[in-house]
């Protein structure tokens, strides 16, 4: 086989804030042939998207390509003009950014957008482009193909625009496509969506790529062989069979067996309390003006009803826009309820957060998904923590000194990091202290809306098993919302399956095997696998189930 990329001998270094460099690619190498897969996988901080970035000539700000070789298509990216790079990105080779709603502009139409790149180049009329996207989305298993591309990025939903965003990579024809974390953020159902629609074009059309992901079991099911980095070190390089099957760095292992969480068992759970911790009835919440009934325009959450008992947990999943995140903020009262009851610790709770007292909102705390959206930027961690030590016991300086060290020990973080502003840390750190500022409350329930889902699998693998620690030591309940399966059950003693804003099954995890409804079935099925053969051997038709679950 002809190869398409040579990388010999990479290294790329950044600059400190003081002035130093560093070494964060250290002697990569490695090939791709052309119509070959390959993957680039480890966790946060491992390398993976700067070397996907140095296939384009290019470097992050604050980073250099200080020596090796980079060669795509017999060019060597790194000699060539930033003028000549710009002729042959797009053509010889293209980007799927994690992103695709940061790739869109929200102002123009997806097929002025998508076709943009032959306009560029002068590829193809705009006649031939749109043909050409209109067979892309057709490929891509893209809804109503020959219109979709008269709407706008708001107007698809988030596996929708990843696959736009693909249709726009593809379009020049390129040799190599360079995917970055693409399905991070979809749910499961969508996720197997996009990768079937992604492995089918890639295969049908012999082009090249390069996978970027934390998710082995992703992996596995489009790439043919495994670059495993850590440390910007390639630790391992192998087919995805031999990766699998025959791992030899203990790195490599490590990642295998952050795979194979172990559920919560009969040993790990509390015993259970003579009344509920929460109790939910018949809540319905929404968005948009009240109806003539008092209901909301769109309800995102029908007729639910749930409990949470004193020192256990529950799992509420499903795939996007099913409601489980606006349950999430109905509870806790960022959202009011329209109707229903919601009972904590034996008292009737207001429906929204300025009809509770200080100590019944301290008593229930959330945590957001994104750490980065959800720390003040401009704070330190030490700000961040005093906050709610001030807000909720009213501690003097020198109580809450002491108490943000106590913080940061319960979240397995050193005392030197209370300085830093989030900015400074890594994923994993910006998510303790996001927990830790939970903690600061002492509160008795804890709500994890997606709090591992923009984590590597090792570092999202420490966060639960922090949470079980924990849990033991403070005796805390968790409602832990999620679209990852492996993830609650992990960590969950009992689990709801949500659609379209509906409770439609409550399961142990002990029978997430043999799940009754067909959404479930769905749901549980959708869940990646290490095994190649997986995705192509997957039968149920998402549509269909979504169909029935409309009824």
């Amino acid at each position: 086989m002809v190869n398409l990329v040579e990388i010999r001998d990479l290294k790329v270094e950044a600059t400190t804030d003081s002035g130093r460099r560093v070494d964060i690619i250290n002697g990569v190498s490695f090939d791709i042939a052309e119509g070959e897969i390959v993957a680039l996988i480890g966790e946060s901080g491992s390398g993976k998207t700067t070397i996907a970035l140095t296939l384009m000539g290019h470097a992050r700000p604050g980073c250099r390509i200080s020596g090796g070789s980079v060669s795509v298509a017999g060019k060597d990216m790194l000699t060539l003009s930033e003028k000549q790079r710009a002729r042959v990105r797009g053509t010889e080779f293209a980007y799927v950014p994690q992103s695709a709603a940061a790739a869109f502009n929200p102002a123009a139409t997806i097929m002025d957008q998508v076709i943009e790149v032959t306009r560029i180049h002068g590829i193809m009329s705009p006649d031939e482009a749109r043909a050409r996207a209109v067979d892309l989305f057709r490929a891509l298993s893209l809804p109503e193909p020959e219109t979709i591309g008269s709407r706008y990025p708001h107007q698809v939903s988030g596996g929708q625009l990843q696959r736009l965003s693909a249709a726009m990579a593809l379009i020049g024809d390129p040799k190599l496509v360079i995917f970055d974390e693409p399905t991070t953020a979809l749910d499961v159902t969508t996720q197997i969506e996009v990768l079937r629609a992604f492995k089918s074009v890639m295969k049908k059309g012999g082009i090249a790529g390069v996978y970027v992901s934390h998710d082995l079991a992703v992996v596995a099911q489009i790439a043919d062989r495994i670059v495993v980095l850590k440390g910007g070190e390639a630790k391992e390089i192998g087919t995805t069979e031999e990766i699998l099957n025959g791992a030899k760095h203990p790195y490599t292992r490590e990642l295998l067996a952050a795979f194979e969480p172990k559920p919560r068992g009969a040993a790990d759970a509390a015993e259970s309390g003579p009344a509920p911790l929460l109790e939910i009835e018949n809540l319905i919440a929404g968005y948009g003006q009240a109806q003539a009934d008092g209901l909301p325009l769109v309800r995102a959450v029908e007729h639910v009803s749930l409990k949470v008992e004193k020192g256990r947990n529950l799992g509420i999943i499903g795939e996007s826009g099913c409601g489980k995140s606006t349950l999430a903020r109905t509870i806790a009262g960022i959202l009011p309820a329209a109707v229903g009851k919601i009972v904590f610790d034996g008292k009737e709770l207001g429906r929204s957060a300025r009809e509770r007292s200080r100590d019944e909102l301290r008593e229930m705390q959330i945590v957001f998904q994104y750490a980065d959206t959800a720390l003040n930027p401009a704070k330190s961690v030490e700000d961040i923590l005093a906050r709610p030590l001030t807000f909720y016991h009213g501690m003097n300086a020198k109580a809450r000194n002491a108490r943000v060290d106590e913080l940061l020990d319960m979240v397995r973080l050193p005392h030197n990091l209370r300085h830093r502003r989030p900015g400074e840390l890594s994923g994993g750190q910006k998510q303790r202290v996001n927990f830790a500022r939970a903690l600061a409350a002492d509160p008795k329930l804890i709500l994890c809306d997606e709090i591992t889902s923009a984590l590597d699998t090792v570092v999202a693998a420490a966060i639960i098993d922090l949470l079980k620690e924990l849990q033991r030591e403070l005796g805390l309940s968790y409602i832990f919302i999620s679209h990852d399966l492996s993830v609650v059950e992990a960590i969950c003693d009992e689990i709801v399956v949500m659609y379209g804003g509906k409770k439609v099954e409550e399961i142990t995890p002990a029978k997430v095997k043999t799940p009754e409804h067909p959404y479930s079935q769905l749901l549980f099925s959708s869940v990646p696998r290490l095994d190649p053969t997986w995705l192509d051997g997957l039968e149920q038709d998402p549509e269909l189930v979504r169909a029935y679950c409309r009824r």
